[in-house]
């Protein structure tokens, strides 16, 4: 069975109207949102008395019962198909959804390995070179590292977590990625 997202994270909130086939006017809303597990992006429909607020955590599991503010996962979207406030919303919340898996991104900085001869995973990350992969592939063999902080302080790479978000955006919009770390 394919894994699928329990939680999502509200990019924004748009209402919509559309024409029914006899020509009558409905409101609705479309709910752009972000996965915690894999960072899908979807659009979600909400129920009719749901207030919903950009950031907040919502239940989009198959558990029916459980959605309290959910109908329905209506489709999963690309990046290009975000609207403007969900694009710049995005990088805020990956950052909250990263910060809250931290002990999980510290485990990809301790156990990234080669994947060619000439090209290791550490250097699929924005800002990272042959130099920093080296000072962290060193910096790791003397003491496993123990949170973003860690990180930064004994390699001097300037905010992991940021580097991780950047990494998780650049997977999102899928030009010129050969390899996923972090999405699907």
């Amino acid at each position: 069975m394919r894994a699928m997202e329990d939680f999502a994270y509200v990019l924004d909130v748009v209402p919509i109207e559309f024409r029914s086939a006899r020509r009558r006017v409905y409101t609705s809303t479309i709910v752009q949102a972000v996965g915690e597990k894999e960072f899908r992006l979807f659009e979600l429909i909400p129920k009719p008395s749901a207030v919903l607020v950009v950031g907040e955590r919502v239940y989009i599991g198959r558990d029916l019962e459980k959605r309290d503010k959910i109908a329905q996962v209506y489709r999963k979207i690309r990046y290009d198909d975000l609207t403007p406030s969900a694009k710049a919303e995005l990088p805020g919340i990956l950052e909250q959804i990263v910060r809250k898996r931290e002990a999980e991104f510290v485990r990809f900085f301790n156990e990234a390995a080669p994947i060619t001869a000439r090209l290791h995973t550490l250097e699929l990350l924005p800002g990272i070179g042959k130099r920093m992969m080296w000072k962290i592939v060193e910096e790791r063999r003397k003491k496993p590292f123990e949170s973003f902080e860690d990180i930064e302080r004994r390699t001097k790479l300037k905010r992991p977590c940021k580097v991780i978000v950047d990494r998780i955006i650049e997977e999102l919009k899928g030009v010129g990625i050969e390899f996923r770390l972090f999405t699907r």
